[in-house]
């Protein structure tokens, strides 16, 4: 591994094939990440292997701590954000789950934590392949997240993660599909030291654990003070909107690449838009693309941002649509899938059209061009869904 860091040269720039770990690995040694807390789990270990790597050989420094489960990750990160260093991390799965109790804490505290997390589905059984359950199962932890399409897109999220972060007091979460980007290479721009500098300042908080100013943080809080707390946390998830938008706008205008907080691809004059998240985004391009050369009047909406959820953004898109299809590589048991559940949320009381959830892809399988085909063809053909949830590729 170490032939392929360019040694002793700094962080080297330039075009690079690499896959979505390495490129999340470059993306936090950029971003000049101080702390490091590593546990390996399969699929996100590349990530950490190749950080110790650059804290090895002196490309980055940083403090690397190996710790005894994803748990005490999530610990060491939160005790290095308190004192004003910038922390990273990086899970999957199990590993998040593992976290849970602490990434309450980390938001709670308002410590700007940037972690990668590589989707892998839950066991039992026992999977080391894709879905999204892991991440989505800490939506409501307070942490802002991120789901990447590419490689380049997830270098660029995690500065531009730690970027929103610092500037709204809260941790975030950079989501990026297992294998389908984690272990597969791309051609990736990896930017120059100095225009990552010139973009992501020093961190320098407010308040911070401080022996020459000390301060009282995390005690018992009781209810005359803990609710005007949680509304203030909200009230940064508001803010994270405007923050992440404008962050990426200052991205593109330094490094010429921008991401938005959803992507619409050709909608205009579309009756019928396709909801996609993740690598599945890809796909349905191409499928979009010849759909559209046949006559059809389809189009596609990336979702990037899943908290805070741009719900205003999905208005002005989805809004005067005839009908929307969402497909979603994740289910909450017992209601359906998520992505879909936040649209109709935002289209709630503003005209809704009829909404397709489908589920596709658990566990890693592929959803294919013809697939994403049949999930448009079935939107198509009927006015409204027949189920709730309608199931894609199961084995009856």
């Amino acid at each position: 591994m170490a032939a392929e860091v360019e040694l002793k040269a700094g962080i080297p720039s330039g075009r690079k094939v690499i896959t979505g770990n390495y490129a999340v690995s470059y993306g936090a040694a950029l971003a000049r990440a101080q702390v490091i807390a590593a546990y390996p789990i399969t699929p996100q270990t590349q990530i950490v292997e190749l950080l110790a790597d650059f804290c090895a050989e002196g490309l980055l420094q940083a403090k690397f701590i190996k710790v005894e489960s994803e748990h005490s990750a999530m610990a060491a990160c939160i005790g290095a954000s308190a004192v004003g260093a910038r922390a990273f991390t990086a899970t999957s799965a199990q590993g998040l789950a593992l976290m849970h109790e602490m990434l309450h804490w980390a938001a709670g505290a308002r410590l700007p934590v940037v972690l990668a997390n590589v989707n892998r589905a839950m066991g039992p059984p026992w999977s080391i392949w894709t879905d999204q359950n892991d991440s989505l199962s800490q939506r409501d932890t307070g942490w802002i997240q991120y789901y990447c399409e590419s490689n380049q897109e997830a270098l660029d999220t995690v500065i531009q993660a730690y970027k929103v972060a610092e500037r709204v007091s809260l941790p975030a979460m950079l989501v990026l599909d297992a294998f389908f980007l984690s272990h597969t290479s791309e051609p990736v721009e990896i930017p120059e030291q100095g225009l990552v500098d010139r973009y992501l300042p020093p961190y320098r908080p407010k308040y911070k654990l401080d022996l020459a100013d000390p301060r009282a943080f995390g005690g018992i809080t009781m209810p005359s003070e803990y609710f005007e707390l949680r509304y203030k946390i909200q009230k940064a998830m508001e803010e994270a909107l405007a923050v992440a938008e404008e962050a990426d706008l200052e991205f593109k205008r330094l490094f010429g690449r921008g991401y938005g907080l959803v992507e619409p691809y050709r909608l205009e004059g579309a009756e019928l838009a396709l909801v996609t998240s993740g690598t599945v985004t890809s796909t349905a391009r191409l499928v979009i693309d010849r759909l559209r050369a046949e006559g059809e009047k389809v189009g596609l909406l990336k979702a990037r941002l899943f908290r805070p959820f741009p719900t205003s953004l999905v208005r002005e898109h989805l809004l005067g649509i005839l009908k929307i299809a969402v497909i979603d590589r994740n289910i909450s048991f017992g209601h359906g899938g998520i992505f879909a559940q936040e649209i109709k949320s935002a289209l709630y009381n503003h005209g809704q059209p009829p909404l397709f959830g489908f589920i596709a892809g658990l566990g890693g399988r592929d959803i294919t061009p013809e697939l994403i085909e049949e999930i448009i063809e079935y939107a198509l053909s009927h006015d409204r869904p027949e189920e709730e949830i309608i199931w894609m590729g199961v084995k009856r």
